[in-house]
């Protein structure tokens, strides 16, 4: 009879890549408190391959046996924390955009132009000249 090492138990496996996930959403949460932009895109790069493999364990898990449902509700409470900060993320571009666009305008808003004729955004590309 040969002894084999036995496998680390179902919760054991996927705590490790759901702890490395859970610290690198704090890390990334900080970083962007701090709105450090060196930091934030380290923290995305490292919590976006925490995720493949934490996604990965948990496939395989669901597919063998199960998986424990507090660890369960912790993947589904990491994923509402990303969702969050992605959404945050999206709101300060969003009022960003806004800010430039007071300040630096992408095309003439009026209908007239310095030299006083008609300015007219063309469809086409051509225009009509009387």
């Amino acid at each position: 009879m040969t002894a084999t090492a036995s496998p680390l138990p179902l919760g054991a496996e996927l705590e490790q890549p759901l702890l490395a996930v859970e610290a690198a959403l704090n890390q990334l949460g900080d970083a962007l408190a701090r709105r450090d932009t060196a930091a934030i895109e380290q923290h995305a790069a490292e919590l976006h391959q925490h995720l493949a493999r934490a996604v990965q364990s948990f496939r395989e898990a669901a597919r063998t046996g199960g998986v424990p449902t507090a660890l369960r509700h912790r993947l589904v409470r990491a994923g509402g924390l990303l969702a969050a900060q992605r959404e945050a993320l999206a709101r300060g571009n969003a009022s960003l955009d806004r800010a430039l666009d007071v300040l630096i305008p992408s095309e003439p808003t009026g209908l007239y132009g310095a030299g006083g004729r008609a300015e007219r955004r063309s469809l086409g590309g051509g225009g009509y000249q009387a």
